[in-house]
């Protein structure tokens, strides 16, 4: 196991979950650093897209509403209360974790309830994800033996 290995799978895991698993896999690293570097890394991608993009967001608002209110519709609470959660918890598994959080800041959603359920979903998603992965390349390495 090295360095290089390790940095492989973090710097693959900010682009997408996905993808940092099975290149762990491939690189013969322990799942459970596989699993630590793929989350360290999607976590630092939804921090720097949630940090980034809501401040890009509230000076779009801003500027097109000036100093005006926000109309607000009664869905815009549903989607803060409930919204967040979905999101956080299904995103690193469907489109990933950066567009999930960029999504959810353009809908907007408060950044921190936003970068704890990302945080949570990203998770459960690299246990699950690097198990089954595990799993498998056990399965077949016993098949093929």
């Amino acid at each position: 196991m090295n360095l290089e290995s390790i940095l492989t799978v973090f710097i693959a895991s900010v682009l997408e979950l996905w993808l940092a698993i099975p290149i762990g896999l491939a690189l013969k690293l322990n799942p459970v650093i596989i699993a630590l570097a793929s989350m360290a890394g999607s976590v630092v991608a939804v921090l720097v897209v949630a940090l980034t993009g809501a401040d890009l967001r509230d000076r779009i608002i801003k500027w097109r509403y000036k100093d005006g209110p926000i109309p607000h519709h009664w869905w815009y609470e549903i989607w803060n209360n409930f919204g967040v959660m979905g999101l956080g918890l299904i995103s690193p598994l469907v489109f990933g974790a950066p567009l999930g959080t960029a999504v959810g800041i353009a809908l907007g959603a408060k950044k921190e309830p936003l970068i704890i359920w990302m945080s949570l979903g990203i998770v459960i998603w690299s246990l699950g994800l690097t198990w089954a992965g595990f799993m498998g390349m056990l399965n077949l390495q016993n098949f093929i033996h």
